[in-house]
């Protein structure tokens, strides 16, 4: 999915692989809400793990600029450059957090949250389903790395959310 890099421009794509990277080292990662306009839900997170895939692979397996570029043949040349020049710029960082990951025990806290409401239509009975959607992005940082999970859910879905974090919040009170 790679190739839907090829919608943005240079110095976008060169942002959102710096943000990826970031994500893979723990600081924040990028928002779907930063690119909404541009790729819809799916092909977001399918791009946001294709991208990440790509830089752990390539760290992982100490790829060589030419390997790099082959698994970027579909996307536009100026794009592709743009990645392999992050590849390159932030190599022993990735490599560092890989490590990370892989040496430390692991636990998840939640950093932060981010909410949005959505009105669902369905293109065949678009006047007669009104039915509101939550879109709950959480950035959870497991050991030292922070990396976002995105979802969207309907209204007894939220409630069934709710009430399992209701629950969890009783147990943590009578712990303490």
């Amino acid at each position: 999915m790679l190739v839907l890099l090829s919608s943005l421009p240079v110095t976008d794509c060169l942002r959102l692989c710096h943000r990826v990277v970031d994500g893979l080292c723990g600081r924040k990662a990028p928002h779907r809400a930063d690119y909404s306009a541009t790729w819809s839900q799916d092909e977001w997170l399918q791009l946001l793990n294709s991208l990440t895939g790509l830089f752990q692979l390539a760290v992982g397996n100490n790829s060589s600029d030419e390997e790099v570029l082959a698994g970027l043949s579909d996307v536009g040349s100026s794009q592709a450059e743009a990645v392999l020049s992050v590849l390159r710029a932030r190599r022993e960082e990735i490599s560092r957090a890989l490590l990370d990951r892989t040496n430390s025990i692991s636990s998840a806290t939640l950093q932060d949250f981010d909410w949005q409401l959505k009105l669902a239509l369905s293109s065949d009975k678009i006047s007669s389903l009104n039915t509101p959607l939550l879109s709950l992005s959480l950035d959870v940082r497991e050991n030292s790395t922070l990396r976002t999970v995105t979802m969207e859910m309907n209204r007894e879905e939220l409630n069934t959310l709710i009430s399992s974090l209701e629950a969890a919040n009783k147990v943590v009170l009578q712990l303490k």
